[in-house]
This record gives C-alpha cells, structure tokens and sequence, in this order.
C-alpha cells in the first residue's frame, strides 16, 4: 500500500505557537524558557569527502578546527546528506522531508529549477515560533529571484548571498542578494571583482553571531568551499578558485589540488573563528553548533577525490547513491550538554535536522515529515538505534536510482527496472560484496520500501 501524503500549511506554525504559550504560560514565562533556549549554528561545507578531514584520517591537509570540533563534541560515524548533489540535500536538511517527498528531488526539473513553495515549512519557520532570530549566509539553491522560495519568505530574517546554485560558483561574484535586493562588492582599479564571497560569508556570520547574542539564534552558514567553478574546470582543469595556496603553495602537487586543499583550509579556518566568536561573547555553553557537508566529494577537472583519499573508506562520489555521494561528516559540539569525545555509529540523515531542533526549542514536530529526532543521541552515551529506514532518489540519464538504509542494509538500483544491489554495511563499507542472490527476503523489503517511501511529483516523474 502506498503512503499518503498530506501538505503541511504554514498555518500549522501559528497553531504551534500558540501550544508553547499554552504549555509554558504568560508571555514572561516564554521569555524565561526563551533564554534557556540554545542558539543553534549549522555550518554546511560544499563537496566536502568524508576522507577529508583529519578525524577521518586525513593527512595531507590540515583541519585542526573541525577536529577540535570532534574532540570537543559528538562525531557521527553513520550520518547521511539529504542528496548526493546540493539542491535536494539542502532542501531535505531545511524542511525535513526526504527526497522521496520533499518539493525538490534534484538541481533541477523537468521545467527547470524548482522553488520551495508557501506550504514547505523550513527550520527557520519552526524555530521563529520559539523568538529565534534566524540568519543565513552562502548558498541557498531552493528558491529563485521572484519566487516564493527565497530565504526571507522561508523564515529568515536576515540573508547574504547566492539564490543560484550555478552562480554560487562564481567566487568573485558581480552582486550577491543582501535580504530582498542586490548587493555588488567592490571592484579593484582594474575593474576585476577583488570580494572573496567566502570571507564575506563568515564576516556577515560574525557580525550576526554579535548582533544576536542576548538571545537564541539560529545561523546556518551554507558555505560554496571546497566546491569548484565547475566552467572553469571544463575550460582550464582547475575551477579551485581561492586567493591564496596558504601552507600548500611549495607543494609538490597539481596546481588543483593545491587549491583544493587551500579551500578545505580555509572553510576550518572560518569554523575556528566562528567557535572562537562564541567564546570571546561568552555564550559557548548556550551555543549549539553542527558541521556537516551537502554530499560526497565531486571529481573537477583534473582533480580527483583520489588525490586526497576524500571518500574515505567508500565507493562512489558525488552523484552517485553509493556511500562515497551520501556518507558525509556530522559533528555536534555543545559544552557542559554533550560530553566531549564522544562518537556515535547511531543512523542519522539530513532530515531528522528539523524535529531535532524543533524538540531543542520545546515546539511540536511539524506534521508530515519524514526526520526523526536524534536529541537523544546528543544526550546520551547509551547507543539508539533509529527507528524506521532512510530512503533517497537520483535523476540521471533519463531515469531514476534509488537507495535504501535499513539497518545494516544498503539497497540500490539505478532504475525502476533494474536489478537491486544488497550491501552489508556492517561488514562491507566499500560497497565491494553486492549479496542480492544471498538474500532475496531483504531485497524484496527493499523494492518494497522503494515502491512506498515516495510520492508522484509533476517535476520529477519516475523516468523522464
């Protein structure tokens, strides 16, 4: 039987603010639990491998912050992306919905790019039911200029940067959107566009961070590193735009690599300093900060995730539904809530964000979607096990691939019609073994799961 699929109106929002004035009590009592709230920070790198950093046993590049962030918090070892490519998995992480029921499947629709529509409830129209302030800088991808998809209308109040994926490429941009109009950074006296639009990011991130101090806030920095400008890739084999090599310029390595690497660097950098700004105003134990990356690593001219070893111990890469496209970090660092050094092998996938946070700021889960919340594996060191299975689809080449976790189960096919793959990530994280003919009672539950965990959607019907 296949699964129903209601919408959820936005007006559900004002029904869930007024039960946390119900539940909690007069307007003062909502002002004492709103201090009590923590400030939620959700740091999102672009194209980042799971190899490429060095709790992950990284070696050739340097990211002392982001694995301070582990030795100070909760590292995910099981944790997925919403997509192996940007829109959808960025899509999945804001409205909780996987790619079997969110609004948006993949870059892009059979009529083009898709938006995020009034009835899609995002993270921040959640957590703005709680008095959050809510800000975003870097990428956005799920809504276009005109739409009523862009960040102010999706409950941000505040907003800087690109609504394009494709000119998110662009890393000395002509104009960048500043809340509801345009913004052109400066020009050198040769006319060339001399902002780096990351360092941009992070000084915005900053002066939010400050602005907002004295009460709960929610930044999700949606930084563009260590993505390539994939035009400059095709044309010259080197899209790793930054302005400077850093520690690796004296390498011996292909200039590619070389700014690969200086951009990893520089994305830890920005993170170091963002921990380092809530240290300095004194709300580090009433901040909770995430770091994740969108999908896998992604092979850009002549560089490959090979170079660096950036898929780790998996198989595949970006766009792909093997594990190298979908198995990405996940580190939470919240002192004197979460115990320091701690690792979970606990699933968790990109969707189960929004109930997490909405359970945080004491709001009802929103209705209709498919995350679940993981406040209990931040906790507590008692190992949980996540209930149910995590489901994605893929749009290529006319058709559509699907993927299922169950368990220890991995299932994949790259159409409706083709045959399934069985993996068993327990014992086979690479993907190597397909053991389908071993157990075809698994499979079937798995074609069964790919016939209900989704929904017919206009803009990306089964195969095209």
């Amino acid at each position: 039987m296949s699964i129903t699929r209601l919408s959820a109106p936005k007006t559900m929002l004002v029904a869930g603010a007024a039960w946390l004035v119900l539940t909690l009590g007069a307007p003062t009592a909502t002002s004492q639990v709103a201090a009590q709230l923590p400030n939620i920070i959700f740091i999102l790198a672009d194209d980042l491998g799971y190899g490429d950093l060095g709790v992950h046993g990284q070696t050739r590049i340097a990211t002392p912050n982001i694995d301070s962030l582990a030795a100070e918090g909760l590292r995910f070892t099981q944790a997925y992306s919403g997509s192996p490519v940007c829109a959808p998995s960025r899509a999945a992480l804001m409205t909780g919905r996987h790619t079997g029921h969110a609004r948006i499947r993949d870059n892009r629709g059979v009529r083009g790019r898709v938006s995020l529509q009034p009835d899609d409830v995002t993270v921040a129209e959640v957590l703005k039911q709680a008095g959050y302030r809510t800000g975003i800088v870097g990428k956005w991808g799920l809504g276009e200029a005109g739409t009523r998809g862009t960040p102010n209308l999706q409950g941000f109040d505040e907003w800087l940067g690109y609504l394009n994926q494709d000119h998110a490429l662009r890393f000395y941009p002509e104009v960048l959107w500043r809340n509801t109009g345009q913004i052109f950074p400066d020009r050198n006296q040769g006319g060339r566009h001399e902002s780096y639009s990351h360092d941009l990011f992070t000084t915005h991130a900053l002066e939010f961070i400050e602005q907002h101090a004295s009460a709960p806030f929610f930044l999700y920095a949606a930084y563009t590193l260590p993505h390539a400008d994939s035009e400059m890739s095709r044309h010259t084999g080197d899209g790793y735009v930054v302005p400077d090599y850093g520690p690796y310029a004296d390498r011996d390595w292909p200039t590619p690599d070389k700014g690969y690497a200086a951009m990893v660097s520089r994305l830890d950098r920005d993170v170091g300093r963002i921990v380092d700004e809530v240290k300095r105003l004194g709300i580090d134990r009433q901040t909770l900060i995430v770091f994740a990356s969108d999908n896998g690593p992604a092979s850009e001219g002549s560089h490959t995730p090979e170079f660096f070893g950036s898929r780790g111990p998996f198989r595949g890469m970006k766009q792909s539904l093997y594990e190298g496209g979908i198995h990405v970090p996940f580190i939470v660092r919240w002192p004197g809530r979460i115990a320091p050094g701690r690792v979970s092998d606990r699933l968790v996938a990109f969707w189960d964000f929004l109930p997490t946070v909405a359970s945080l700021a004491h709001l009802p889960t929103p209705r209709d979607i498919d995350g679940v919340s993981f406040v209990d594996a931040l906790m507590d060191e008692t190992p949980t096990t996540r209930p149910g299975y995590l489901y994605w689809e893929m749009y290529a080449h006319d058709t559509t691939g699907q993927a299922v976790r169950l368990d220890r189960w991995k299932g994949v096919r790259f159409a409706p019609d083709a045959p399934l793959e069985l993996y068993d990530l327990h014992e086979d994280a690479g993907e190597q073994r397909n053991l389908a003919s071993m157990h075809p009672e698994i499979v079937e539950r798995m074609r069964t799961i790919m016939t209900e965990a989704r929904t017919d959607s206009p803009d990306f019907p089964f195969e095209r």
